[in-house]
């Protein structure tokens, strides 16, 4: 590997050799271990909204269904105002300790946080306590998610081989889908396997008991790797808050992070989450097989992500992103009308939208651990896309039902599309990175 200088930018670019595009055992060991750590982590994030309507009247006054499943609805949407905060306050501790130990923390976090839940005494047992232990317990794992991303993200990153950063960071994403198709597994099963008074009675505990413990494993995963080079060279140096440091030095690469965000993440909870119930309302497809084409595009994609990642560590981050933009600009309006009563035109749809959005979720880990140094990467990823995701992921899912509540749903491609727009004109403007120096 050598580094050279490119003339009139000053930007330091890696020259590879075969060596940088190769993983070595204990990187992929790495890799693994960040990967299935990041799975459990959002097994036990998604399990709560899997089993939302299953335990949200043991949790609040009885004699009302619906203002329980909203108040515990209410207690998720929470969470996402946690992140932010996990973003800073974790992603500086990481950037201060180190990636295992910022790892190590946050899955002890969610892990700690799914086990009281699931042990968690009922409202008829000790009335308000109970909705106040779900509301901390559900604030911690917002906390851990919000320090997850950044610390995660720069440990796969920092893992990997010079030529397969792009590589290694699609696992970030691939994780995060892996937990909540495992989520949703358990609550197949347990659907499945219980009657009514079963799941209602203990079911959903179990649930929340087996996150938790897979919780366990992931700690010791994280606990049996070693710390990452780049962390390792800078650990004792004399260093200022993460936080301030960011925010003072970084600022244009903390709003790319931003920016880069918006339209990923908009567009993604769009076609993740709403995609099913637009699609039902719209056409008046069942709602079963209008989930079915979700899941079946979200596996596709999952498949896809690792390839999304070795093309942006062939062609670059740039062309890659583009194309997820473009590509989104291009496609919003037909996708949205040419929708019908047809599980196959739907399928086809959402595979070729999971496809696109491909080429932001292989590159977001990389291209974000890529704006920063070591010193503070984590809290440089972590805080910026927090807030991205709070204000333009959380919502997304708010401001389209509303629009088909106010008779607007026609419109959705104009949001969709708006959000691709925006992010075209992020990635088309901002500094190529592949083979930048970490």
């Amino acid at each position: 590997m050598t580094t050279t200088t490119e003339a009139g930018t000053g930007t330091s670019v890696e020259v590879g050799t075969g060596q940088d595009h190769r993983l070595s055992p204990a990187q992929r060991r790495a890799i693994l271990a960040g990967a299935v750590g990041n799975t459990v982590e959002w097994v036990d994030w998604a399990v709560y909204a899997t089993f939302a309507p299953v335990f949200a009247q043991q949790f609040f006054a009885p004699g009302n269904e619906t203002a329980a499943l909203l108040s515990t609805l209410a207690v998720f949407a929470v969470g996402f105002v946690m992140r932010p905060i996990g973003g800073a306050v974790l992603g500086a501790y990481s950037d201060r300790h180190g990636r295992k130990k910022g790892l190590t923390l946050t899955i002890s976090l969610m892990a700690g946080a799914s086990l009281v839940i699931a042990v968690c005494p009922t409202y008829s047992q000790i009335g308000v306590l109970a909705p106040l232990v779900l509301l901390l317990a559900r604030l911690v794992q917002g906390f851990s998610a919000g320090g997850e991303f950044g610390s995660s993200s720069a440990f796969l990153i920092e893992s990997a081989a010079r030529g397969r950063r792009a590589f290694a960071g699609s696992w970030q994403q691939v994780s995060v889908g892996a937990g909540a198709l495992i989520a949703s597994l358990l609550g197949t099963i347990l659907n499945s396997a219980l009657d009514e008074a079963q799941l209602h009675g203990w079911g959903w505990r179990l649930a929340f008991g087996i996150g938790g413990l897979l919780g366990l494993v992931g700690l010791w995963l994280r606990r049996s790797v070693h710390e990452t080079e780049a962390f390792t060279r800078i650990k004792d140096r004399p260093r200022r808050n993460p936080l301030v440091t960011m925010v003072r030095d970084h600022p244009r690469a903390a709003l790319r992070v931003v920016g880069m965000t918006i339209a990923g993440t908009l567009i993604y909870y769009v076609w993740v989450t709403y995609m099913p119930t637009y699609a039902h309302l719209a056409t008046g497809i069942p709602l079963r097989e209008a989930l079915l084409a979700n899941t079946l595009a979200i596996v596709v994609f999952l498949v896809l992500l690792p390839f999304g990642g070795l093309l942006s560590d062939r062609i670059g981050r740039k062309p890659t992103m583009a194309a997820f933009a473009g590509g989104f600009l291009l496609f919003s309006w037909p996708a949205f009308h040419f929708l019908a009563a047809n599980f196959w035109s739907l399928l086809v749809i959402e595979i070729a939208g999971m496809v696109l959005i491909v080429g932001y979720s292989a590159n977001c880990a990389v291209i974000m651990a890529e704006q920063f140094p070591a010193e503070v990467r984590t809290t440089g990823i972590g805080l910026p896309y927090a807030l991205a995701v709070a204000v333009f992921g959380g919502t997304a899912p708010y401001v389209t039902t509303w629009m088909n509540a106010h008779h607007f749903g026609h419109l959705v491609w104009v949001y969709v599309a708006v959000a691709a727009l925006v992010g075209l004109a992020v990635y088309t403007t901002m500094p190529e990175t592949k083979g930048k120096e970490l």
